[in-house]
């Protein structure tokens, strides 16, 4: 954690000590900690208090202390629109952390746009969805972009990938997305032949009629935009009816538990996602400390999963944005140092950060580097000719 420590001094130019009565510079945070994302949001703020804890330590940004307020969405995304109400009105944050979600996202960034606040998503990653709003931004990469260099992977390893299937639920914005329009288009475009689709409800247990129609079309892939959950039950499903076609997909597979909950199944499963824990000394120290807070108090997960990485960096974006608009936390002048995060966040390149270098996009998303990694095993290991 000293490194971690050290980055930030290097970063902000903090000084020794943040300066005593100064006034905090607010941010607001947008979290779950029950509903349908819980698994994979719930933890973020031990992510969250990571960074602040660091970047205070060595003195803040422009030698005022952090200061974060949470407010719990439950994944409900009129809770949601009123969270960013009530931190922006109520708790004159300067920025909003999150919300999670795509479908949260569609109700927060029109919020956050009449109210004149940034939010930074953390997990939606469904095409488009900032690029209507000035004040909206997405420390996410677009699914179609990720699964772009999953196929680019493969295809440099020289792995089977003639012939393609789409697996994906129709009550959910992000998969439907991929399923009918993101997936087939990346298809089309490596030449994999599209053999069909199978879809269901996100929560179905039972996919074997799914399976026997896959099994029917003998696809050398089969690319899904699911939560983790969707991807145990086809593999299972799949492993008993002998259909052995590679899963590829993008984040919203990116469970870093995933390979012991496939429990055998799914070997070969491949995905793309923007953090990958032992990438570095400074990506295995986060793990470590991150585990370390997970376990004392009482975490299931105590793997870093990529939400978290996600959300940690976006604290070190907002303090990279504060220091460039030189904020000062004063509440007389909160519009005007709203506009000034919002103009640098806009203009952030090359970021230095714990995913490695993140540049905002005209789209307010991030570009940063893609990880490949495949199920050996029984364990995530980085393909080869996915190496950032």
């Amino acid at each position: 954690m000293k490194a971690l420590t050290l980055t930030c001094a290097v970063m902000f130019g903090c000084m020794p000590l943040a300066a005593h009565g100064a006034d905090d510079l607010t941010l607001g945070f947008l979290t779950a900690h029950s509903g349908p994302f819980a698994s994979l949001s719930r933890t973020n703020g031990i992510a969250v208090d990571m960074a602040v804890e660091q970047i205070n330590a060595s003195g803040g940004v422009n030698g005022h202390n952090l200061r974060v307020i949470t407010f719990d969405t439950a994944g409900d995304a009129r809770q949601a629109a009123l969270g960013v109400r009530q931190l922006a009105q109520d708790n004159q944050a300067l920025a909003v952390i999150g919300p999670f979600s795509s479908s949260e996202v569609r109700t927060a960034f029109p919020t956050g746009e009449r109210l004149g606040i940034a939010e930074m998503a953390i997990a939606s990653s469904a095409p488009g969805l900032a690029k209507s709003y000035s004040f909206a931004f997405r420390n996410t990469t677009d699914e179609g972009i990720v699964v772009d260099q999953v196929m680019a992977a493969l295809r440099t390893a020289h792995l089977p990938m003639a012939t393609g299937a789409v697996a994906y639920a129709t009550d959910d914005v992000v998969s439907k997305t991929m399923g009918t329009t993101v997936l087939p288009q990346v298809f089309h475009k490596y030449g994999v032949e599209m053999k069909g689709s199978i879809d269901f409800q996100l929560a179905a247990f039972d996919l074997s009629s799914q399976v026997s129609q896959l099994k029917e079309m003998h696809p050398d892939l089969l690319a899904l935009g699911t939560p983790p959950e969707v991807a145990i039950n086809l593999a299972r499903e799949m492993k008993r009816q002998g259909v052995d076609a590679r899963i590829v997909g993008g984040t919203t597979v990116a469970d870093p538990e995933l390979p012991a909950r496939l429990q055998g199944n799914g070997e070969n499963l491949t995905i793309g996602t923007t953090f990958y824990a032992q990438h570095d000394e400074r990506t295995r120290s986060f793990a470590q400390e991150f585990s370390s807070r997970a376990h004392a108090v009482g975490m299931t997960r105590t793997v870093p999963n990529q939400m978290d990485a996600v959300a940690y960096d976006i604290v070190y974006l907002y303090a990279q944005a504060m220091k460039q608009g030189r904020l000062t936390g004063d509440k007389a002048h909160l519009a005007e140092e709203r506009t000034a995060m919002r103009d640098a966040l806009a203009k952030i390149s090359d970021f230095p950060a714990l995913e490695g270098n993140i540049t905002i996009n005209a789209e307010h998303d991030a570009i940063k580097p893609v990880y490949v990694l495949e199920i050996y095993d029984g364990a995530w290991k980085l393909l080869p000719a996915g190496t950032p």
